[in-house]
């Protein structure tokens, strides 16, 4: 096992060098100092938006002395590949970090140990309260908001409750449990609900919630596997949009209750906006999609980081907003 976790850390070591390598050779001039943006998975869609964004700030700003990079592990479920990535950047050297952290209090706990001498802010997902002193501030969803929303939703069509599953993704996301905590204390009216228990007429069945672990083809079997051992179920919250990633499978999935679907007699609200998505509020296989926007985060996070590293006060958070979709609204409710 030693053996083999030496590999992964050789590997890892040689992947980011080669990234940095490449940032660097952006510069004619000098060697350019390098902002890091190191997500939960390079194999989310949802990251890459981020991405995106990040490419954007890149063009728009050539003579910068300093480049945007992007990087994460290849998994979105490799938890223990993202704080190595983050730790190995440390010690190569960067100007600055932006980090959305898989496992929040592992990789609090990396920050902790290395202390460094660098602004460090998260993005998209924060660490755990206790550790937000370790970071200059967090960009990226109000997620406790979002759960509020979808509640809310939930609430609007299913005015007498019901019984409802929800889809989490790693256990020790703190942006994925705040969304779950929105949603539970919205509709228990009551803040620190651990599990909804006949609460407005809101029941969670057994077995539920589903920890996706970030993985899209898990996401859409526990789908299936819910909506066929619970053939009364009334919601099912995806709190990230992770099944949806896969627009196939995931069509495959909602047309075994597709029947349900369009009487409202079951309803699918999800997180997140994505083009596949916005296809299947569309076409009636979710009610409502509650999007963020990643691409802001990831073209204004450049700018962050510039700003605390010449000392300018940064507020803490700094969110970047919702969009609340319906099928009668999907053609006009994303921001531009």
């Amino acid at each position: 096992m030693k053996r083999i976790a030496g590999m992964k850390r050789i590997a890892g070591l040689g992947a980011v060098a080669l990234m940095l390598a490449l940032a660097a050779g952006t510069s004619d001039a000098a060697e350019k100092k390098t902002l890091a943006i190191v997500v939960k998975g390079l194999d989310n869609p949802f990251f890459e938006q981020i991405n995106l964004g990040c490419q954007k700030w890149q063009k728009e700003n050539p003579n910068s002395e300093y480049t945007c990079l992007y990087t994460g592990p290849a998994s979105s479920a490799d938890e223990a590949g993202e704080v190595q990535i983050v730790d190995d950047l440390l010690t190569r050297g960067v100007a600055a970090i932006a980090i959305s952290p898989s496992n929040a209090p592992a990789m609090g706990n990396l920050i902790k140990q290395r202390a460094p001498d660098i602004p460090v802010m998260t993005i998209d997902a924060d660490f755990i309260e206790a550790d937000r002193g370790l970071r200059v501030t967090y960009l990226g969803t109000d997620n406790y908001l979002m759960g509020v929303k979808m509640a809310e939703h939930a609430a609007k069509l299913k005015p007498s409750g019901g019984t409802v599953c929800l889809q989490l993704g790693n256990v020790a996301a703190d942006n994925i449990n705040a969304r779950a905590a929105g949603f539970r204390d919205t509709i228990a009216g009551a803040k620190g609900t651990d599990r909804l228990t006949g609460q407005s007429g809101w029941t969670e069945i057994d077995g539920c919630p589903v920890f996706t672990n970030d993985q899209v083809d898990l996401a859409n079997q526990q789908m299936a596997d819910t909506f066929t051992a619970n053939p009364d179920l009334d919601a099912f919250v995806l709190i990230g949009g992770w099944a949806q990633f896969a627009p196939q499978a995931y069509a495959q999935v909602t047309d075994q209750v597709m029947d349900k679907l369009k009487s409202k007699e079951l309803i699918i609200i999800a997180g997140d906006t994505l083009p596949p998505q916005m296809d299947a509020l569309k076409a009636g296989r979710s009610r409502v999609q509650v999007g963020q926007r990643p691409f802001e985060m990831g073209y204004r996070a450049p700018s962050v980081m510039i700003d605390q590293i010449e000392g300018k006060t940064v507020e803490d958070p700094l969110y970047t907003g919702l969009d609340e979709c319906t099928p009668e609204t999907a053609d006009s409710c994303l921001a531009k």
